[in-house]
Order: C-alpha cells, then sequence, then structure tokens
C-alpha cells in the first residue's frame, strides 16, 4: 500500500480555521474519515491530490508533495465527489470513462476500447455504454464517477461522502464495489454502516483528529460525542 503522510497540516479559508495541526501516516488498504459537517474531513481528503493545499504543514503521497509535483500525484491518487454530475464531462456512458485515458499514449484506440469496455461490464455498466451520461440514475452515475477515475488505475482513491445522494440499495452497491477494490481507499462518509470491519477510522472534531483507531472503537466513540454535543 502506498504511504500518505500528513504532516503538522493547517489550513484556513480566510480567517475561518478548518483544519489545526493534524498529523497522520496512512498505510491501510481501507481508511475512513468520519466527523461533523464543516469539521475539515473534506479539506483534509482534497489536500491528498491537490484540489486543495495546506495553509501550514505538508502532505506527501509516496514521498511526493501535491502542491509541487500535482500532476504526478493526480496520477495516483483518484478522486471522487459528494455529487456524481461534478465528474461527467462527456455525452455517453463510454465517452465519459475513454476520456479519461485521453493523455494515455501507451495505449491504441483499441486497446483503450478494450479497457474501457472491461471497465463498464465490472461496474454493471456494459448495457448502458451508449446511453446519455446524464440520464442515468444517480447510483449509476456514482458508479460512472468511479469507473472513470478506476480506469486509469490509481494507487489510492479518495471518495468524498460518494453515498450522500443514494438510496440504501445504491449505497450498499458502491459499498460492496470499495470492498472489492485492489486501491488503498480514504473514505469520507456521515454513512458509519459503511465502516463496519474497518481496520481504521480517523475522527476529525473541531479541525483537529480526536479518535484514530479500529472502527468498532472509534464510531461508537464519535456518537457518543455527538449526543452528548446535543
Amino acid at each position: 500500500m502506498p504511504t500518505i503522510r500528513i504532516d503538522q497540516v493547517a489550513h484556513s479559508f480566510g480567517e475561518r480555521r478548518v483544519l489545526e495541526h493534524v498529523d497522520l501516516t496512512i498505510t491501510e488498504p481501507r481508511v475512513g474519515i468520519i466527523g461533523a459537517n464543516g469539521c475539515g474531513k473534506s479539506t483534509l481528503a482534497r489536500m491528498l491530490n491537490g484540489l486543495v493545499q495546506p495553509t501550514e504543514g505538508r502532505v506527501t503521497v509516496d514521498g511526493l508533495d501535491p502542491a509541487r509535483e500535482g500532476a504526478a500525484v493526480r496520477r495516483r491518487v483518484g478522486f471522487t465527489f459528494p455529487d456524481p454530475e461534478a465528474q461527467i464531462v462527456m455525452p455517453t456512458v463510454r465517452e465519459d470513462v475513454e476520456f479519461s485515458l485521453r493523455r494515455r499514449r501507451d495505449l491504441t484506440a483499441e486497446g483503450k476500447r478494450r479497457l474501457v469496455d472491461e471497465v463498464l461490464a465490472r461496474y454493471a455498466l456494459a448495457d448502458h455504454a451508449d446511453h446519455p451520461a446524464h440520464q442515468l440514475s444517480s447510483g449509476q452515475k456514482q458508479l460512472l464517477a468511479l469507473a472513470a477515475i478506476l480506469v486509469t488505475r490509481p494507487d489510492v482513491l479518495v471518495c468524498d461522502e460518494p453515498t450522500t445522494l443514494l438510496d440504501l440499495r445504491h449505497a450498499h452497491q458502491v459499498s460492496r464495489l470499495l470492498d472489492t477494490l485492489d486501491q488503498q481507499v480514504v473514505l469520507v462518509t456521515h454513512h458509519l454502516w459503511l465502516l463496519d470491519g474497518w481496520e481504521r477510522v480517523v475522527l476529525i472534531d473541531g479541525g483537529r483528529v480526536a479518535a484514530d483507531g479500529p472502527a468498532d472503537e472509534v464510531v461508537p466513540f464519535y456518537r457518543r460525542l455527538m449526543l452528548e454535543g446535543g
């Protein structure tokens, strides 16, 4: 697994401080990040492939700094947003996945088509290959967003609340997909059941790491914290 280092990271949006001296080393295959709205968890996740730069401190992925080596990091770290519409850029399902391979000079047109076909079949989108991408269901759009990232074969997949807009059936479908991946997965979520059995969950509270450990310890702690705060 890749090694992600978050070293004394702080971040501010103007005068609003959202992260305060976060220190983490991530080597596990599956790591969840949880916390209340506005706690800084999505900001932290977006630093892992350079979508957000730390105000202080440093993030590296296997020694690569997204702030200085953004293109190299983005080849290794895929990112999905809560709303898949933000990532769908082409008219049809097939074209949207193919678009992710536009810079692959090592693949012929036939090689790209074969790789796209494999990914569409794996993620239950083959029957929709020539359908308008924006007419898919919410669950299918999220699968398409994932497929368009995973076709590039990144080492790390960062998912920022990928089930927020999904019904329970499609949320379970995405959960099962994440469980099958070879990639290291960093998952930001409010759907705590997605983390059942995960070996590591990080709780962010008030911009700081409030708990860090197995899901069966951190998730109950978070629930108690929220109840006490209410």
